[in-house]
């Protein structure tokens, strides 16, 4: 971790504006879209209308001589061409311990076809509407074959496979704990409690549809690729190296503003590759834009996992021993993240905030004849959380002990910090009975039950959801490179490879540079999205505020010692006499100083610069409690959440008004998943939610005033700023506080459990069938 000087606090605590949102607001934002066609020709994807087929031939004569027609690509062509695949990180091992396999994802599919959606040709034309009518002159003869698109159902004997070297359709498996010893434990406990949970899989819902422009820059001979990614320099990386077969270095990303991320955006699709590889081969500009069906065909989703889970308790209520098996579907192909969601992250939290002495947890993921499952927000530890949480509110019930003691009974204690919990993660700080403590007053806890009797009379069913959450932060990469300049014009300029996405990272950083050298904040300038001025792990995990923003700090410091060194020559006095305050350099006990952008105006290039390293000790955990109250229609079914508190702890926050709005934005996002969303496919593997007339998203009025809370008594450890990420908490905390929720009120009706999206017509018909069965 760098040591940073004591007395830069980099702004934090100060809610200043967002500064992105007077562009953005005004419809002065740079997206894909916006910009002018200048002859670009267009890209269409012909897809495949089958879930699983053998694809006997493909036919594009016809297509190729229509009107307009530039060119007409497929799997055989870019095979002839050399053209690689999309790579995948093979880390695990199957239950067998051989090594994991998939199916290579090609551009364009070749012989089998192995979700409906799949991108099977493509067409370039001088219009978009011509390459669309051309593609559907493409003839493609397809043996269709059977499908399986449930990843428990993928798992029995004689079930579809989806790759011919996974005939049981299992990527990999891992496993953590001691299964004995687990075993012993639920054998003598006094309670035992078992819930199948799932965590349904979901379609990302960003503003903007994906969208990627390409061109050669005729100087140079280079590939610009204008593509929507979280991650420019991987998204580099993966384009020229593995599937162009190029050198990095001939290829620059650039990324203008991203009308919502979610981690959906994260690498690099086939789509934004054809857009490249067709403005190689044709030298031309070329662009695709992807319309709603192709997100929720041709996208990533997130979630899909099930999991039996079970606690043995003491007659306290302490928990003994906590068994998980889950499945965690992949989708046909994996995409980077698709394995290590399920095998690595979930499992990461899976514990959540407690101590429990024996664990014991079986995780497969599993190929499916769908689209493949990758990151959306929290990307495991919304899964993994979701389970412990919906299993602590279960057993309270059966014991019948209040759920804020159960969990009290059970948290890893101050005293434990830093705590290594059961998969050999290190929580470095945290205050869990306080956060409970802190929500449980500022809900009102105990003016729950008048609520309640309201409710009653006016024929409602009336629940209060609760839960502790802890998060994982930081994508595994502990560094970040940024640079920094002063400019003779009395501007700043930062670079750097983090990727703003609507976080606010031009404020949060911004407000930093700013506090740190004194100058006014609308003097800085935040250069993102651009891999030849720099390039970084880009933005996932919720780390660019406290691995980015550390990077930040450094570099702040480090122009400042490099300003020292450049005025005490100006000014013929030791570095050491020198000091920096406001923007200037002045010789201590004198009157001699010299300004920082007339210091950069020496320079040759008129800027003074740094180039600048972060880094910190290691992941961050942020955590916090959230409390909800639901009321039910027992008529219609529907669930209405009317009161949200959350006391959320993100260390220190360097702008409390941003992460404010990421913990708004996710807990709406927590309420669409428990209540609203789900991806459903039929049995052939067709999708029926290829829309928002059939996928159904949280609308305002469907969203409570959400009471937000920040603490700060527990700060981070692992960075000098004190600061844990915050872009995820709210979808993680979200889910299983709204599912407990919804469950208490329909506690009283016998109903123990219900699988989530908890629709209007699964609630009414469990209503239905539990006022049948106890009249």
């Amino acid at each position: 971790m760098n040591i940073l000087p004591g007395n830069m606090r980099f702004g934090a605590g100060q809610p200043v504006k967002r500064l992105e949102d007077q562009r953005l607001l005004t419809g002065r934002g740079r997206f894909i879209d916006d910009k002018p066609e200048d002859g670009a020709l267009w890209l269409h994807v012909l897809r495949s209308p089958h879930a699983h087929a053998r694809i006997v031939s493909v036919d594009a004569s016809t297509a190729a001589n229509m009107p307009e027609i530039v060119a007409v690509y497929t799997g055989a062509a870019l095979i002839a061409d050399d053209i690689g695949t999309l790579p995948t990180l093979m880390l695990f091992a199957r239950p067998d311990g051989s090594p994991m396999t998939v199916a290579p994802r090609r551009l364009l599919a070749h012989e089998f076809v192995r979700f409906a959606g799949e991108a099977v040709a493509a067409v370039v034309a001088k219009s978009r509407l011509a390459a669309q009518t051309a593609a559907e002159a493409i003839a493609v003869e397809y043996e269709v074959l059977p499908a399986v698109t449930d990843p428990l159902a993928a798992t029995k004997p004689g079930a579809p496979i989806v790759w011919k070297e996974a005939p049981d359709n299992v990527v990999a498996a891992m496993s953590y704990g001691d299964a004995a010893a687990v075993d012993a434990a639920f054998a003598k406990a006094t309670h035992v409690v078992s819930l199948d949970v799932v965590s349904q899989r979901l379609a990302p819902s960003a503003m903007e549809p994906r969208s990627t422009i390409a061109e050669i820059e005729k100087k140079t001979g280079r590939l610009i690729l204008y593509v929507q990614s979280q991650t420019p320099g991987t998204t580099r990386d993966l384009l020229a190296e593995a599937v162009l077969k190029r050198p990095k270095e001939s290829v620059r990303v650039l990324v203008g503003d991203i009308g919502g991320g979610f981690g959906q955006k994260t690498g690099l699709y086939p789509e934004d590759a054809l857009v490249a590889y067709a403005a190689t081969r044709l030298n031309r500009k070329v662009r695709w834009r992807a319309d709603r069906t192709d997100e929720f065909l041709g996208g990533t989703h997130g979630r899909d996992l099930t999991s039996t889970a079970e606690m043995a308790l003491d007659a306290k209520g302490r928990v003994l021993a906590y068994r998980v098996r889950s499945v965690g579907g992949t989708g046909a192909y994996l995409s980077g993240t698709g394995a290590i969601i399920p095998l690595v992250l979930g499992p990461f939290v899976q514990s959540g905030v407690y101590d429990l002495p024996l664990v014991h947890y079986e995780v497969k993921a599993v190929m499916t004849h769908t689209a493949p499952v990758g990151a959306y927000r929290g990307a495991g530890r919304p899964e993994g959380v979701f389970v412990v949480e919906r299993l602590m509110d279960a057993a309270a019930r059966q014991i019948g002990i209040d759920p804020r003691a159960i969990r009290k009974t059970n948290y890893i204690k101050p005293a434990q910090l830093p705590y290594t919990n059961p998969v050999g993660q290190v929580y470095d700080s945290g205050a869990f009975a306080h956060m409970l403590d802190r929500a449980a007053r500022l809900s009102d806890w105990d003016g729950f039950a008048a609520r309640k009797r309201a409710a009653k009379k006016k024929g409602l069913l009336y629940g209060r959801g609760l839960t502790s959450y802890i998060e994982w932060t930081g994508g595994r990469v502990h560094t970040e490179k940024v640079s920094l300049h002063a400019s003779a014009e009395g501007r700043i300029i930062l670079h750097s490879g983090t990727q703003a996405m609507g976080q606010g990272l031009q404020t949060s950083y911004s407000q930093m540079v700013a506090a740190a050298l004194g100058i006014a904040i609308d003097s800085i300038d935040v250069v993102q999205g651009d891999t030849d001025l720099a390039t970084g792990f880009g933005s996932v995990g919720s780390r660019s505020l406290f691995v980015g923003g550390t990077a930040v700090a450094v570099s702040a410091s480090d122009l400042i010692a490099k300003a020292r060194e450049k005025a005490s020559h100006l000014l013929e006095a030791s570095a050491g006499d020198i000091e920096y305050r406001d923007g200037w350099l002045t010789v201590v006990g004198t009157d001699k100083r010299i300004g920082l952008f007339e210091i950069a105006s020496k320079e040759n290039d008129g800027r003074l610069s740094v180039n600048s390293e972060g880094e910190v000790d290691g992941p961050s955990w942020p955590n916090g409690t959230h409390i909800c109250e639901v009321e039910i229609d027992p008529e219609t079914g529907v669930s209405r959440v009317v009161r949200y508190t959350t006391v959320d702890d993100v260390g220190v926050a360097v702008n409390p008004m941003l992460v404010t709005g990421q913990v708004h934005g996710g807990v709406a996002q927590g309420i669409g998943q428990a209540l609203y969303e789900g991806v459903a496919y039929d049995g052939e593997g067709q999708l029926l939610t290829a829309s928002f007339q059939d996928y159904c998203l949280p609308r305002a009025d469907d969203i409570p005033p959400i009471e937000v809370t920040l603490d700060d008594s527990a700060p981070c450890r692992t960075n000098p700023l004190g600061a844990k990420g915050c872009g995820e908490s709210g979808a993680i905390g979200g889910p299983p506080c709204i599912t407990n929720g919804v469950m208490d009120a329909l506690s009283e009706l016998g109903i123990k459990s219900i699988t989530t999206p908890l629709s209007p017509m699964k609630v009414w018909q469990a209503i239905q069938h539990a006022k049948a069965t106890h009249p």
